[in-house]
């Protein structure tokens, strides 16, 4: 599977590229900033994206309507908590960091990717 990761924290970028090869994922692409994110995301060929919340201060919530829009499963991960995604999109799947193996592989089952 090819996943996009949207993060702009460089080692959990790092952890997060390593976790998901260890279970035998691709990295299809990389954002650290919102303005490269929302590109990233409308010419991406991703099977799931991993969107950081706060993206240095900046919401990633325009990366999440591209991906709906295009049909593409996701999850946001956050360390700040369940309450850091607002509604509506606190309907879609959030994992907290730091992420787990567990929770990344269920996650992503769940999301059938």
């Amino acid at each position: 599977m090819r996943i996009l990761l949207v993060e702009d924290e460089v080692m959990i970028a790092i952890y997060m590229e390593d976790l998901l090869a260890d279970i035998g994922h691709d990295i299809a692409g990389h954002a650290t900033r919102l303005t490269e994110a929302v590109e990233l995301a409308e010419r991406c060929e991703c099977d799931f994206a991993i969107l950081d919340v706060n993206l240095a201060g900046a919401m990633s919530f325009p990366v999440a309507d591209v991906l709906s829009r295009r049909g593409i499963p996701f999850a946001f991960a956050t360390g700040y908590g369940s309450a850091a995604v607002l509604p509506p999109y606190n309907a879609y799947r959030i994992m907290h960091k730091p992420v787990r193996e567990a929770e990344l592989m269920r996650t992503l089952d769940e999301a059938g990717a």
